[in-house]
């Protein structure tokens, strides 16, 4: 088989094998975070919870999905403030 592709195989394949990792680790970090993930009010305690969250996490309620949404915690910061 060696001699068919021309090389030795583990040659071949161990640049590839030391490329995934470094691959992987830049998907990692581009990966959107939670801040950017919208967000619902408890209707028992009025906690901001994770729009996907079935639990409030403070109170222990169970939340059906909301029909409206809170706006993610990035976009909040980058509102500009009212002004007063």
């Amino acid at each position: 088989m060696a001699k068919i592709l021309g090389g030795s195989l583990p040659g071949k394949i161990a640049p590839i094998a030391g490329l995934v990792p470094v691959v992987g680790f830049v998907a990692a970090v581009l990966y959107r975070t939670e801040r950017e993930e919208l967000r619902r009010q408890c209707p028992k305690c009025g906690r901001l919870v994770m729009l996907y969250d079935q639990m409030c996490m403070a109170c222990g309620h169970d939340l059906d999905f909301p029909d409206r949404a809170v706006e993610s915690e990035h976009d909040a910061e980058r509102r500009p403030a009212p002004a007063t």
